[in-house]
């Protein structure tokens, strides 16, 4: 045993001394030197499914006991720890490690090599080595090196290890000062775990090294921000000073209320801190020496929107939360919650304000109806994104979902043509009031008139236009009025041939004399100034005398989810950087026309959740690009960058906030592709150009072609030229191809997103070609390989308003798998059009294509 052990120590020392800085050498130590359990754990890890960008923690039996997939409830949190492992028994294994191109890892090695006599600067200079590996074989693999932990020799345990702490701290510090030549994260996990003395508190541990539950519990909140790279604010705040510290939230000891219109709040942030099992009292005043949580009612410096505006600041001496008012306060906290991660909170300084007034979200319920509690679940979304509109659409050709005492039969079941019986009862309306104005958002219910009416039609047997169907409108609008209380009221006025130029004058006044604000769409009837216009028609502007709503290509039931998420971000709303009165904001639409098959599709197949953070992003920051654009431009330019940052956070709050909700996104900003066209077709889309002959991939010279970004291209959108798209000028008769390059360190199949035709949720689109992707004859190619379509389950039927869609998008059918090969893959997207006229409205040509591989 001694003479293996001398062996081990030759070979550590001679690695040590002679190839730590080496770039290309991994060691590998003779199978003896390990133990049996170290031999098991390895085999395991070398067994297990190889998945990327996983975050893995690495290190001996600290990190071995540790449930990580569990802690942080989250899959990609793996456990590479083995109980007496050293910093040679890392090296020896970490090719499993980095071969897996994990997103992260969180190193903790060393205290056993200091146990075993190993010097302070062999320890560090082998740690070094691991980093230098894992940038040379995973460059995107962020190395997060956590110091040695403390240990406590008076539990009479693990002598070797326990007396050791001097070297602990030399490591440690070794490891701090090393961290930026080296391109490293340095964790600082040793104070949080350390008591006054500088031992393993105790409270953490049964035997001096190893931790108990409490202590992995620590542990964990020392290191959730950069496991998942928080905080990441959406929206962005107006203007936010960060500081390099964190400050413990456990370490407050009050929060602190002096005026009673901010003691709603003050309980607000109690019961959201008692959720973290933070218990915090609410006083009246701060106590000498007592750090506290301070929030106040009083004016606060901003651009404009000043009843919504606040201040926040985070300090070593305590933390203030400002406002002119409650909402103001209300909008604070939601920022408080995105800030604190694993109960603590960074330095910060903030002072924030919205650029527009009215940052809406509509939901059409008339023609499909969703429940309260999927309502409330969208108002939830909204609140923690500072949305404050709710606009419902609760009448339409299909049904009339909104109860009346006056008029019963509106809602009964026979004159429903879908979900017949289902619609909101007086105290369901009241409900979702109250529990918008809870969140300080203002709930506007719409009865769409005169248009939009058949089911008022089916329901009274008479026109609204009529002199009796203007009675009884009049009759609802005022029993609305008396029974909910809400200041504004939507009439619709869209889509309709007004035969009596009266009858919106008419219900203006009505509602106007009940002391409610109206709003009407726009285009739509005659209505007398001053009335709200909410624009809906891409070639709508605002209107001198009429405050502009903006919803212009804002309908999520005709995006692709990847470009909406674009589109949106780009969006500048009302024309304008900020808003004012005439032009106080915009509302984001739903509407699902077409049938769904059950109410969580109408959020799953329009993205809503995704499209929701770029919608709050914009209405809160402001700004945006002029008219109307679905890509994001080209590296080094303001919009490309402007979209990567977004895109980083959305990322992010998808990880975190949304992991049992739909949000279909992914990653786009890093794929690009090269465009190679156009080639004339004649309007024969299966004509075939010399980017689909086998050469032509294994000899291009990818630099002579147009880079282009992003999941989904649009070539041409169906609303060109109003919506630019990733070409400038798109012809006719053309075909494109369009070529990536990816690539893979080990041969794999991965799931993937392929798409050449997102179908609008409104129109009745017919159903791809049973054996095409689409009916423009497009194609793609994964190393020479044509990939099928899906065996689709309407494959070539007529469109059909009342046939929910099951499987036309990507987004909602179970993603096409394809099996990669080891090393670079080359993708070739083949994009024809024959022509830009569709058959008809329900089929508009959408020429674009999606292919992203899913991480």
């Amino acid at each position: 045993m001694k003479k293996i052990l001398k062996i081990f120590w030759f070979c550590q020392l001679f690695f040590t001394a002679e190839a730590v800085f080496s770039q290309t050498i991994q060691p590998s130590y003779p199978d003896s030197v390990f133990t049996t359990y170290y031999h098991q754990r390895v085999s395991l890890f070398r067994a297990l499914p190889k998945t990327k960008g996983d975050i893995i923690f690495l290190g001996n039996s600290i990190t071995d006991g540790g449930e990580w997939t569990e802690l942080f409830a989250d899959l990609k949190v793996k456990n590479r720890g083995i109980s007496g492992d050293m910093t040679t028994g890392v090296l020896n294994r970490l090719d499993e490690v980095y071969n897996r191109l994990p997103s992260k890892i969180f190193l903790l090695i060393g205290i056993n090599d200091l146990a075993r006599n190993v010097s302070s600067d062999s320890v560090v200079k082998n740690i070094l080595w691991i980093n230098a590996l894992i940038k040379e074989r995973s460059p995107l693999t962020e190395c997060y090196v956590q110091s040695l932990f403390p240990v406590n020799e008076k539990f009479g345990k693990f002598g070797g290890h326990t007396a050791k702490k001097a070297a602990v701290l030399q490591v440690n510090k070794m490891l701090l000062d090393s961290a930026a030549t080296y391109h490293y994260h340095f964790v600082d996990v040793f104070t949080a775990l350390a008591d006054s003395t500088g031992r393993l508190q105790a409270a953490y541990t049964n035997d001096g090294l190893h931790l108990t539950g409490n202590g992995y519990l620590k542990w964990k909140e020392v290191v959730y921000d950069k496991v998942y790279d928080l905080p990441a604010l959406i929206p962005l705040p107006q203007k936010i000073k960060w500081g390099n510290e964190k400050i413990a939230l456990q370490n407050y000891a009050a929060i602190v209320c002096d005026a009673p219109e901010c003691r709603k709040q003050a309980e607000m942030l109690q019961q959201y801190l008692q959720r973290k099992h933070i218990h915090l009292p609410i006083k009246a005043k701060i106590v000498a020496g007592e750090k506290a949580i301070d929030i106040q009612i009083r004016p606060v410096v901003a651009g404009q929107n000043k009843e919504e505006a606040y201040e926040l600041s985070v300090l070593q001496n305590g933390i203030g939360i400002r406002a002119a008012t409650s909402h103001g306060l209300f909008n604070a906290i939601q920022t408080f919650k995105q800030l604190t991660v694993a109960n603590n909170i960074p330095v910060c300084e903030i002072t924030d304000w919205p650029a527009f007034s009215w940052r809406g979200f509509m939901v059409d319920v008339g023609r499909n109806y969703q429940s309260v509690q999927q309502l409330k679940q969208q108002i939830d979304v909204m609140a923690a994104y500072k949305l404050n509109i709710f606009h419902l659409h609760l009448t339409e050709n299909i049904a009339w979902r909104l109860q009346s005492k006056q008029y019963p039969q509106l809602t009964q079941n026979r004159f429903m043509q879908r979900d017949a019986g289902k619609f909101y009862s007086r105290a369901d309306l009241k409900s979702l009031i109250s529990y918008c104005n809870a969140k300080y958002i203002t709930l506007v219910p719409e009865i769409d008139m005169p248009g939009h009416s058949a089911a008022f039609t089916r329901a009274m047997g008479v026109d609204m236009q009529s002199d009796l169907g203007i009675r009884i409108c009049k009759n609802i609008l005022t029993e609305w009025c008396k029974e909910f209380d809400v200041p504004y009221i939507h009439i619709g006025g869209d889509e309709v041939k007004i035969t009596n130029k009266t009858f919106l004058p008419q219900m203006v006044s009505l509602l106007t004399s009940l002391g409610k604000k109206v709003i009407v769409w726009n285009p739509g009837g005659n209505v007398p100034a001053g009335t709200m216009l909410q624009m809906w028609n891409g070639q709508t502007n605002p209107t001198d005398g009429f405050p502009a709503i903006d919803s212009r290509h804002l309908y999520l039931n005709h995006f692709d989810p990847l470009e909406a998420v674009v589109t949106i971000f780009n969006h500048k709303i009302c024309d304008t950087i900020a808003g004012d009165e005439d032009k106080p904001g915009a509302t984001l639409c739903n509407w699902p026309d077409r049938r769904i098959e059950k109410e969580e599709d109408a959020i799953l197949m329009n993205a809503v959740y995704p499209a929701m953070m770029a919608f709050a992003e914009r209405c809160w920051q402001g700004g945006g690009w002029k008219n109307y654009v679905s890509d994001f431009g080209s590296p080094a330019t303001e919009r490309f960058n402007a979209f990567a940052a977004f895109e980083d956070r959305l990322l992010k709050h998808q990880q975190y906030y949304f992991k049992h909700l739909s949000f279909p996104y992914q990653q786009q900003s890093n794929i690009e592709w090269k465009l190679i066209g156009p080639f004339k077709n004649d309007g024969n889309t299966a004509s075939k150009f010399f980017p689909e002959a086998t050469a032509f991939t294994d000899t291009m010279q990818l630099n002579y072609y147009k880079s282009v970004f992003g999941g989904t291209l649009v070539l041409r959108h169906f609303w060109y030229p109003m919506i630019g798209a990733h070409l400038q000028q798109p012809e006719d008769s053309t075909t494109w191809y369009a070529v990536r390059k990816i690539w893979f360190d080990e041969a794999e199949e991965k799931k993937c997103w392929i798409g050449f035709n997102n179908l609008s949720r409104s129109t009745a689109t017919d159903a791809p070609p049973a054996d095409n992707w689409d009916n423009k004859n497009s194609a793609v190619w994964v190393n020479g390989k044509l990939i099928d379509p899906p065996h689709w389950k309407r494959g070539g039927e007529k469109g059909n308003a009342e046939i929910p869609l099951v499987d036309e998008g990507y987004e909602y059918r179970e993603p096409t798998k394809i099996f990669f090969k080891k090393g670079w893959n080359t993708i070739l997207i083949k994009a024809p059009v024959g022509t830009f006229k569709g058959i008809d409205w329900q089929n508009p040509v959408k020429w674009m294509f999606t292919f992203v591989p899913l991480y």
